[in-house]
Order: C-alpha cells, then structure tokens, then sequence
C-alpha cells in the first residue's frame, strides 16, 4: 500500500491548499487533487484500497501519526474487565482505572483516524460518476458505504452523539464538521449504507467487504439500536450460515492459519513491511514494542477463562514467561507459529508483525443468532439458538448446555470467553446492558473509579477548541 499512501497524502494536502485559496487567492498550478486524480475506475479502485489503509493505521512510534485499529483495544478491552497495563503508568493506564482525559493522546488518535476512514470513503463516493460500468460503480459504492458504516459504528459506540459528515466538506464547513448529531441519526446512516452494502456486494473477500461482512454488521447494529430488531437480525445471521462459513476445527488455527473458513472480514497485515505491517502485538509484549506491557489479562478474565474457556483458554492468556505474577494476551503473538498452507509464518520482530485484525467471524455470528432468537428476553429453550450456542461450546470441547436453557448471563459468558481480548467485551456489556452493574462490581473490588459517565469516552479536546465553542464535551469530562 505504499504507493496508495502517497497517493492520498498528495490528494489531502494539495486538496486543503485549493481549500486555502478561498482566503489567500492561491491556485495551484499543478498537483494531484482528489477532482483530477480519479478519472477511472482503476483510480477510484486505488482509493477505495486507501481506506483500508486508513484503518490499518500507521505501523510507527510517532504520536503525530494515526494509528487507527492498533490502538481499538486501549478503548475497548482494556475498558473492560478482561485487561489491564502492566505498569499502570501513563496515558494507558486511564482506559482500566477509568480515568481517561479529554487530552488523552489515544483517544485522539483513534477519533482522527476513523474519521480519515469516513472522509477517504465520502471521496470516492463522490467520484463514482467516473466509473463507466454500471456493476462496477455499484460494488464501489457498496464497499465504501460498508466502510464508512464501520467507521461510523465503531464511533457512535464509543462516542455517543458525533458530527455526521455524509460528503465531501471542507475546512471552512466547521458546522458540518463540529455538530454533533443524534446516536439515531447516525444509526439512520449506518442502516443505510449497510442496506446498501448486502445489497452489492458478493463473498469474494476476507480482507476487503464482502456481503457476509454487511450482514453480520448489520445484525449486530439491528441488535445494538435502542429499539434492536431481532427479527431482521436473526433473518440476516441465518443467510450467512449457509453461505459456506464455518468454525475452525482448531480454536488456535482461527488466529495463526489466516483468511480461513473462520473469518467473515479482518484488517489484513504482512511480515515485516514498514507500510503494512502491525504494532499492537509488540504493545502486549513484555519489554518489546513502543509500549510494553498494555493489554494484559485481568485476574477477573483468567478465573473465567480457566473456569468456562475449555480447550480456548490456553490458547488465550499465558503467564508472562519473564513476570510469572502477570498473564498476557496470547491471540496475536507475532511469532505465534507457521499457520500452514493457508496462513503465514511470523517472525520474531514483534514491531513488525504480520498477523491480520479479525473483526468478525463465524463464531460471533452463531452466538448472535442465539441473541436474536432470545430477543432481550432472560432465557430461551428455541432448539435453534441451543443448535447455535453449543456449536461454538462443542467446538471448545465443552459439552451441549445441559439443561437444554440458555440464559442471557449464559450467553454473555459464552461471548467473553469464545471472543476475549477481540475487542468485543465492552460492547457486548453495553448491548446486553450489563455494563453499570458489571463494571461498577469490578471497579469497586479493584479499586478503580468507575462512574456512568464513562460509558462514552471524551470527545478529544483539540476538537472541542477547534470548534470554537460549537462542539460540547460530553459529561463527566
């Protein structure tokens, strides 16, 4: 993606300069502009790539720098009960004891970089009119509104209300940029390009969208709405368990033979690439990477694990070979092992690691079938759901649910040991709204200060003074 980075690069900045001359009078005589760069469909394609890119992230120590999904555990996991710092020291240490700053730099980089997802995708939707072929021009558009509803979802999660920006702006357009708009209104906008996306895409892809990857997102908004929709949800899931997915029969081979069955869509990463290569798995190593020792596994996480993983939990969490009092995140080692045929060899060099992102797969879409048919209820017996939930369980070497029930405390359970440290736990509380009752019981027997108010992190500061006193902070902050 290389040649892609520069690409973009030249387009954002000589785009903000003829952005400048509506002040300074100064137009550019030469340059690539997003308006006279895509003239065909092979350079809006190369644009679609670039946000990808954009949520790939920087692989780098420079603060400046967006680093995107590498960053997604210290705001999710690590503002659960799963995982913790090592030092509980710094910026990193705010996410566990539910402190985080306005100021705070993670908090910024991630906001920055999903709104470069939203802005790369809003460029190529503006520029489909130069893309002749009519499927073509609808698959492009499929793909970006798929992307963009990623971003949007990951943010209005996170955030609560946010600017919705559905177009190109630019800088002057600080109404638009600084607003921000309603949960319902930005879940209007997610529905929508999801809708649009399961509509136009096929199940080419692993590491780009696919129709599947449409799917489960759009069942897993419909599950998240205020007022979900389980029906439509359910109708979803079930599409995607008949369109050739399946679990790994190896819990382990899910995260080191790559691309497989498994995997509904992940961020793909290679081996020792400067451009393309990962540092969040350095970051959950001891004395390697920009930050170690982050991401490590609360003893909360190892007593489920060890009590409901199964065959899971040693694939999950081991004791820190060189601090045997500290258990760390094992998922993504970056010399984990060779995958085979189908996945990679790592290497040693934990800061360029090679090992893809999974951000759905097969075993969550089970487990939401089975919360779908609950449908908010405490308890269900449908055989469906049962089918579903002990699929994954068996799979784990644990036997059917034996009493042939599931309960919503069951299922949660199931979802954190099946999914742990993949950045799923802290939305599932808040999905199943269990996180007040959860969260405070952690907090309270580790000492932390958990409040209601941390449920949203803060919209970053720079933004607020950006704004000029259009943007509000959220409370608490």
């Amino acid at each position: 993606m290389k040649n892609i980075k520069l690409i973009v690069l030249l387009i954002i900045g000589v785009t903000i300069a003829s952005c400048s001359s509506d002040y300074l009078e100064i137009t550019p005589d030469s340059g690539i502009t997003a308006d006279s760069y895509y003239q065909t469909a092979d350079e809006v394609e190369t644009g679609l790539i670039s946000i990808y890119d954009a949520i790939q992230g920087v692989n780098s120590t420079d603060t400046d720098d967006n680093h995107a999904i590498m960053y997604e555990f210290y705001l999710t996991e690590m503002r659960s009960d799963n995982t913790r710092t090592k030092s509980q020291e710094g910026e990193a240490a705010q996410f566990e004891f539910y402190t985080v700053q306005a100021t705070n730099g993670i908090v910024a980089d991630y906001y920055a970089s999903f709104y470069s997802v939203i802005y790369r995708a809003n460029i190529v939707l503006e520029n489909l009119d130069v893309v002749d072929d009519e499927t073509t021009a609808a698959a492009f558009e499929a793909e970006a509104k798929f992307l963009r509803a990623y971003a949007y979802f990951n943010l209005v999660r996170l955030f609560g209300d946010i600017p919705l920006i559905d177009r190109v702006v630019s800088p002057l357009e600080t109404e638009v940029q600084f607003t921000r708009v309603a949960t319902s209104g930005v879940y209007d906008l997610i529905v929508s390009d999801l809708t649009t996306a399961v509509a136009g895409l096929d199940n080419t892809y692993t590491t780009r969208a696919s129709k599947a990857a449409a799917q489960t997102m759009l069942a897993k908004v419909y599950l998240t709405l205020e007022e979900p929709n389980y029906t439509q949800a359910q109708v979803l899931l079930e599409d995607v368990m008949v369109s050739g997915f399946s679990l790994m029969p190896d819990f382990n081979d899910v995260f080191y033979s790559e691309r497989n069955n498994e995997i509904i869509f992940a961020i793909g990463y290679e081996n020792a690439s400067s451009n393309d290569s990962q540092n969040f798995s350095a970051e959950w190593m001891n004395g390697v990477g920009r930050t170690s020792g982050v991401n490590y596994v609360t003893t909360d996480a190892v007593t489920a694990l060890d009590t409901y993983g199964g065959d899971r939990t040693e694939y999950s969490y081991r004791i820190d070979p060189s601090q045997t009092t500290q258990n760390q995140v094992i998922k993504y080692l970056p010399n984990g092992e060779d995958g085979g045929t189908n996945g990679k060899t790592f290497i040693n060099d934990a800061t360029l690691a090679g090992n893809d992102w999974i951000v759905l797969r097969y075993a969550d879409v089970l487990l939401m079938h089975a919360e779908a048919i609950l449908a908010g209820g405490t308890q269900t017996t449908n055989i469906n759901a049962l089918n579903s939930f002990n699929e994954v369980r068996n799979r784990a070497g644990l036997a059917d649910d034996a009493d042939g029930t599931i309960t919503k405390d069951e299922l949660l359970l199931e979802r954190r040991v099946e999914l742990a440290f993949e950045n799923h736990r802290f939305f599932d509380l808040l999905r199943f709204g269990k996180a007040e009752s959860i969260l405070s019981t952690f907090s309270t027997t580790n000492g932390l200060e958990y409040s209601s108010s941390d449920l949203l992190l803060p919209i970053p500061q720079r933004e607020i003074n950006l704004s000029n006193g259009v943007m509000k902070q959220n409370p608490g902050y």
